[in-house]
């Protein structure tokens, strides 16, 4: 046995190796911005797990062990968000307004804005539109390579080449090249030569919120919607964020609108997870300023995807019965000596993941998230920076136990306990039978057909 160990932990060394070129200096402690953790969405999975830092490959394999020695994996399915990507193009549209805004106006009584008016070019281009870049893919190959090294007997070179691995992915390019690039970095793991990759394109599982009328006529097209947001955006802490900001940038106050803040922000964030570098950009903020435009993104998520509205959650109907119906034949075929599906890879978007989270309970504060309730959310759990950020993953295993069958979840590589149930690998049928409304119920085409009423009237 030990030799074999001492084999793998040598491919892993000079796996990790071949990956560092990949990703030149990326990990290095001096570059992040000290407001990094409150980039919502569009965080770092580093920040989120800051052991990888100083190895990206690294594993605490005692969150990922089994429940009891007596267990035994006999199925993952992990639904996983792409990787790093560009700004949209809208957004870019709004970092070229700031750019221009900046070089014209500000004054550069600072070392960081001249360097922004001297140095600093604008390098987005609009036909970036949110593709996958270098780093993003960097982000799914190493995850690849850790949930291997985490559960071996299930993301195993046998399961991958004899089709008991199934990759799922929505057709947007970054989520397309993310799960090619998970496959890639199973093919350097395992020094398989063939190049080719195979997945299957289902949007109606990994971007069902586009096949349901109720969200897109109720959420997504209705202005009212999203009025805690627009609340907050003329509120006090964001009224004297905007005068912050534009006293440092030395320039008329009502020059710096909230798409100006939101714009510069997200400029931040972008120059570190696409380039690693803690831009001039970032010197803007401060801790207190991140943490405003922190909530101003989480009431956004809050509303659109999670809590907010009760559509929202419903919309993943069909994600939440298609994970349990993987369980469930993985259950059944294990009755008969052979799970023909040991592993399901889904990759799709944020808005993937938090509506499933939140129909099935996870991450729901005591009190909604509004406008007027800033201060005293501070301590919420609804926090996007930490639940999902670039590659953020769920991952569900399920095991055969002396006892029975028990199911263990992970977020981003660390064990969940299921809501009211406080074991961190419970009994599956107990876990079936916490969700059994939503199993027995949850029917996606009943909870997204618009009523006579709805078609009226689309106003909440």
């Amino acid at each position: 046995m030990r030799p074999a160990v001492l084999r793998r932990n040598a491919v892993l060394s000079a796996f990790s190796v071949i990956f560092f070129r990949f990703s030149s200096a990326t990990f290095s402690q001096s570059t992040i911005p000290a407001i990094a953790k409150y980039f919502g969405t569009k965080g770092r999975y580093e920040e989120v797990n800051p052991y990888l830092i100083d190895d990206i490959l690294s594993v605490n394999k005692s969150l990922s062990k089994p429940p009891s020695s007596d267990c035994r994996a006999i199925h993952l399915t992990a639904v996983i968000r792409h990787g790093t990507r560009f700004p949209t193009s809208k957004n870019i549209r709004k970092i070229k307004n700031l750019h221009s805004l900046v070089i014209n106006e500000a004054k550069d009584t600072h070392t960081w804005l001249r360097d922004i008016k001297t140095n600093w070019e604008m390098w987005y281009t609009e036909d970036m539109d949110g593709k996958l870049v270098e780093k993003g893919r960097d982000d799914h190959r190493h995850l690849a390579v850790r949930l291997a090294t985490s559960f071996p007997t299930l993301i195993s070179k046998d399961n991958f080449q004899n089709n008991r691995m199934k990759f799922i992915t929505s057709s947007k390019h970054r989520c397309v090249d993310s799960v090619e690039a998970f496959q890639e970095g199973l093919h350097r793991l395992w020094n398989i030569k063939d190049t080719s990759y195979s997945h299957e394109n289902n949007d109606n599982l990994m971007r069902f919120f586009d096949q349901c009328k109720k969200f897109i006529e109720n959420v997504e097209n209705n202005k009212t919607a999203l009025q805690e947001v627009d609340l907050f955006k003329s509120s006090d802490e964001m009224k004297k964020l905007q005068r912050r900001i534009a006293d440092r940038l030395e320039i008329p106050h009502n020059h710096m609108t909230t798409d100006m803040l939101e714009a510069a922000f997200f400029l931040c964030s972008y120059e570190f997870s696409i380039k690693s570098l803690n831009s001039p950009w970032c010197n803007l903020f401060d801790e207190a300023d991140a943490q405003v435009l922190e909530y101003k993104n989480d009431l956004k998520q809050y509303w659109k995807r999670g809590y907010g509205h009760d559509i929202n959650r419903k919309s993943s109907c069909t994600l939440f019965h298609d994970l349990f119906r993987r369980l469930d034949q993985a259950a059944y075929d294990f009755k008969f000596g052979h799970v023909t599906e040991a592993v399901t890879v889904q990759v799709g978007h944020a808005e993937t993941l938090l509506p499933l989270l939140s129909l099935m309970g996870f991450f729901r504060d005591e009190t909604q998230l509004t406008a007027s309730n800033f201060h005293q959310q501070q301590g919420r759990t609804f926090r996007t920076s930490k639940i999902v950020p670039y590659a953020a993953n769920l991952v569900f295993v399920l095991y055969e136990c002396g006892e029975g069958l028990r199911l263990q979840f992970l977020l981003n590589e660390k064990p969940m306990t299921f809501p009211t149930i406080e074991q961190s690998a419970p009994l599956y049928r107990k876990v079936r039978n916490h969700y059994s409304d939503l199993l027995n119920g949850c029917n996606f085409e009943k909870e997204c057909e618009l009523s006579k009423m709805n078609r009226r009237n689309t106003e909440l």
